[in-house]
């Protein structure tokens, strides 16, 4: 009340609260006015007013296809737009609207887009994106935006250039019928309520198999089994679209499930004639581009012509013809300046692009030659290659005349498949083609977008012609993404991906169950003006680009030897007798023949791949907590995992499934999931382990996801080990082999077991003594073989020839046993030091002498000095065999050399040796009787020795092994 006084008196600011007291029979401030309020009754209060109810005029149609009730409506919603209509089957429901615009905007073409779109609310869902809305249209619903489009595009009347926006969006789904066919009639029952000009109606059906009987409109279940999805488009006469998806179904039944398909669509139009005739719109008189008679016929004169001689010489290329044609129309544009006619100016481009159709479909029919010479049903020269780029899963390269692509196959773990949120349909998918058409395959400069409509229909048409053979998921749980890139594109880059991507497929290994391969195939027709019908037709095998933008009808057909697998037919009229269609059937197989046997030639049977480039998938079962644990925190562990080896791993319900690139990888990433989680330990299995701690026993190592292990003193190594901590250290990793359990359940560990064993290790001593073998075996031990590593081996020059290993020896080699050993029996056998017995020779081998490996002994003891001795005279050995052995009943001269064995070894005997290998750090001496000694080189000796050499040397020690340590005797 003060805000009003302010505004009206500025003197009645400062009023008294008291003044506005209704209560006192003061009136209310008007004016700037105060005085009391009359005593006389208020008057009634008025009724308050209630809003109307509004009555929507709506116009509904029933009818039945294939056992599915079907509606239309319209005047209920989007009253607004030019024409709105929803289609309902069963509890899904689908709203289409189509507006144009109302400017007069000059071009030369129709800007007619479809846009499609599914939200999650249709099935009750909220998006589970971060912001919780749908974002960028989706693949699967570009693709349907397609499928709408391609049949109603041709029927706008021609020269009709204005914008025209279809509209179609899901209200509701139920899960059980695609909403794609749907979306498709009630765009054309909305085209047929607007006022724009359109030459429909239109309808759209689809066709299943299951056990070989047909199915009109199947639900989701009922395609899933079936082996094709036919999408058939027509008016009452003529066919406007075919999208197929088949199982390598036969050309005669694709055309009887055509032929089905045709008098199925044509039952919606009937009931959108209805419905326009209850609540259709007046058609609007549009501005037609057209070109006139006259503006025809002067450009004809002008370079039709010409325009013919181009495309008559068919040594012209692709770049070179459009230079040529371009050159043309540059000097047709001179001369209509020249004559000041600006009607045919703006027209200029239409008009030339018009006569140059005219000049080749003329040809066509009249000579049945083509553009660049080929006859009707001839394929352009093919060029095949697969393996290109070896370093990849698989690769290849395909050309087909100027049309290359280059295709790559990359495999991945069932974990990345990709995820699909459509309103219906499987919620994965494991086969992914991605085509990609840049723009230095037409020789253009541009930039690269987001997805396009064009490469993601390609695309999938190319994935639904190789899906039909790939193998079973059970058989192949890889997930496969096939790459195909465009490298020079003059006419069907679909088909050739097909064929690309199929031996790339093979060259990966996957076992294909057939090559694929697609062409297209193009018409030109001639029309009776007066009645529309087509007098005259010529079918084309292989088309171009040229003949694609010039001709009737781009019919693509990709397939096996034994079926269709795929197919996607545009066209430019409005409409192709169906008689037509499937005549190109048969054309199309013969050329897909021909393509077929070239891919055959370069591969036909799925590649072998090599360990290095060859991927790798393990499945491994556990329970969910243990799957828990190797997931970690966020997943934290997983991707760790992940990042150090470069493997993917994906968990699902008890299961772990391991994807690598390679071998060499996945050994990694198995050995990182093992030292996480572990696996079943069984004896005799050999595990990756840590040692925790060290005791004078031996050592405890922690292995296979957290278990402990008890790795013993005498499992550490072949050779006798005084100290524990010098073999193993606490934080050192081993491979270690499960040996068993103790009594009280400890699991016991070992590293002999797995460390490599000398070469001629024996397990007893072998009785008597054993001839001199040829191929005597080396008891000493490759570096390699040093367990320890304390005592390393005497390295080998590179021309050391390593002894025969003891198991291809026939005769068993002598190991000599430790200096107290030999000791006790040479007083066994009666042996002294001053007897001068002789040495029986006794020539039998023990074939029952078991043999074990040894671990050499590589320290040297140190020696006296070393003279070289030359070779010995057979007459010098005899009398040195009588010094120090004697002779065989008092004779001399009995034995031409000393021969030695284990008992009659010992400290200080003298033995004739020669030089059987040469080392960096010494000498290895064939003793005798298969007896091997080592002599060690001192600090500046000379090594000039070389195999064969013979020596005069002394038993100066034995190792721990009992292997001899001799010394040189002078001479």
């Amino acid at each position: 009340m003060s805000s009003l006084a302010t505004k009206t008196h500025p003197l009645l600011n400062n009023l008294p609260p008291f003044l506005t007291w209704r209560a006192l029979g003061f009136r209310t401030i008007c004016s700037g006015r105060l005085g009391f309020a009359p005593c006389e009754p208020a008057p009634p209060t008025p009724a308050p007013s209630v809003a109307g109810t509004k009555v929507l005029e709506t116009f509904k149609e029933e009818f039945e296809i294939g056992s599915r009730l079907i509606t239309l409506e319209t005047g209920k919603i989007a009253r607004f737009a030019n024409g709105a209509v929803v289609l309902g089957m069963d509890e899904t429901k689908v709203l289409s609207t189509v507006t144009s615009s109302k400017g007069d905007s000059v071009r030369d073409f129709l800007p007619l887009t479809v846009d499609y779109q599914e939200k999650q609310f249709a099935q009750g869902v909220i998006p589970n994106t971060y912001m919780r809305r749908e974002g960028a249209p989706k693949e699967r619903e570009l693709l349907v935006g397609r499928i709408i489009d391609r049949p109603i595009r041709p029927l706008f009347p021609a020269g009709f250039y204005h914008e025209v926006q279809v509209m179609a969006s899901v209200l509701s789904s139920d899960g059980k019928q695609d909403p794609d066919v749907m979306a498709a009639n009630a765009t054309s029952a909305a085209l047929m309520l607007s006022d724009i000009p359109w030459g429909g109606p239109i309808g759209m059906i689809r066709i299943g198999r299951i056990c070989g009987q047909f199915i009109v409109n199947p639900t989701m279940d009922e395609l899933s089994l079936s082996d094709v999805n036919l999408v058939y488009a027509c008016t009452r006469e003529k066919t406007l679209m075919i999208d197929v998806q088949a199982r390598e179904i036969s050309e005669k039944d694709l055309e009887a499930g055509l032929r089905l398909a045709h008098p199925e669509a044509v039952k919606y139009l009937e009931p959108q004639i209805r419905l326009a005739e209850k609540a259709g719109k007046q058609k609007k008189e549009y501005k037609l581009s057209m070109i006139s008679e006259q503006t025809l016929e002067k450009v004809s004169n002008l370079a039709e012509a010409r325009i013919e001689a181009v495309f008559t010489d068919p040594s012209y290329g692709k770049f070179q013809r459009g230079e040529a044609l371009d050159k043309i129309g540059q000097d047709v544009k001179k001369a209509l300046e020249e004559e000041c006619d600006e009607e045919s100016l703006q027209v200029l481009p239409k008009a030339v692009d018009t006569v140059r159709k005219r000049v080749i479909r003329k040809r066509i029919i009249a000579e049945g030659v083509r553009v660049d010479g080929r006859q009707l049903d001839e394929v352009r020269p093919i060029y095949c290659e697969s393996g290109n780029l070896p370093i990849l899963h698989g690769s290849s390269l395909f050309s087909r005349g100027d049309t290359q692509v280059l295709c790559t196959v990359t495999l991945g773990a069932p974990a990345e498949a990709q995820r699909l949120e459509s309103l219906v349909g499987p919620p994965t998918k494991r086969f992914m083609l991605h085509y990609s058409f840049p723009p230095f395959c037409i020789n253009e400069v541009g930039k690269r977008v987001g997805l396009n409509r064009r490469e993601v229909g390609h695309g999938t048409l190319a994935e639904k012609a190789l899906l039909a053979v790939l193998p079973p998921e059970n058989d192949f749980p890889y997930t496969v993404r096939v790459n195909s890139e465009v490298m020079a594109s003059d006419g069907s880059t679909s088909m050739a991906t097909v064929c690309g991507g199929s031996m790339a497929l093979m060259d990966a290994g996957i076992p294909l169950q057939e090559h694929v391969a697609g062409v297209s195939v193009g018409l030109v027709s001639e029309v009776d003006p007066s009645t529309g019908e087509i007098k005259d037709y010529r079918i084309l095998t292989d088309i171009l680009g040229l003949e694609d933008h010039l001709g009737d009808m781009d019919f693509k057909i990709a397939g096996t030897r034994i079926g269709v697998t795929a197919i996607q037919l545009d066209i430019k009229p409005a409409g192709i007798p169906l008689d037509i269609i499937c005549e190109c059937l048969e054309h199309a197989h013969k050329g897909r023949l021909q393509i077929l046997d070239h891919m055959e030639r370069e591969i036909s049977d799925p590649r072998t791949q090599d360990d290095r480039n060859s991927p790798r998938l393990a499945t491994l079962k556990y329970d969910n907590d243990t799957l828990r644990r190797l997931i970690g925190p966020l997943g934290a562990l997983k991707r760790k995992i992940e990042e150090e080896t470069g493997g993917r791993i994906s968990v699902s319900d008890g299961t772990l499934t391991v994807v690598a690139k390679n071998q060499s990888v996945m050994e990694k990433v198995l050995e990182k999931v093992d030292f996480v989680i572990g696996r079943e330990i069984e004896v005799g299995g050999i595990y990756k382990g840590v040692v925790t701690s060290v005791k004078e026993y031996g050592a405890f190592v922690e292995f296979n996801g957290g278990q402990q292990g008890l790795l013993h003193v005498s499992e550490l190594s072949h050779e006798p080990v005084s100290r524990v901590s010098d073999v193993v250290s606490v934080g050192q990793q081993l491979s270690l082999r499960c040996i068993g359990q103790d009594v009280r359940g400890n699991i016991k560990l070992s590293l002999r077991a797995v460390s490599p064993r000398p070469e001629a290790d024996v397990k007893g001593v072998v009785e008597g003594s054993v001839p001199v073998n040829k191929q005597a075996t080396d008891i000493w031990a490759s570096v390699g073989d040093v367990s320890n590593g304390q005592n390393p081996e005497l390295p080998m020059r590179k021309n050391e020839t390593p002894g025969v290993n003891s198991s291809t020896s026939s005769t068993p080699a002598v190991l000599i046993r430790s200096a107290a050993e030999c000791d006790e029996e040479e007083k066994a056998s009666g042996f002294s030091r001053s007897s001068k017995s002789t040495l029986k020779s006794t020539l039998a081998s023990k074939s029952n002498s078991k043999l074990k490996n040894l671990t050499s002994q590589s320290d040297f003891f140190s020696s006296t000095n070393i003279q070289k001795s030359t070779s010995f005279s057979q007459r010098e050995r005899e009398k040195l065999a009588e010094c120090l052995f004697g002779t065989e009943d008092g004779n001399k001269g009995t034995r031409a050399e000393a021969i030695v064995s284990a008992k009659n070894l010992k400290l200080g005997t003298k033995v004739a040796a020669k030089v059987y290998q040469v080392r960096a750090r010494g000498l290895v001496l064939d003793l005798g009787g298969g007896i091997r000694g080592m002599y060690r080189f001192e600090n500046n000796e000379k090594k000039d020795f070389v195999v064969g050499d013979e020596l005069l040397v002394k038993c100066s020690s034995f190792t721990g092994k009992g292997i001899p340590v001799v010394s040189l005797v002078d001479s």
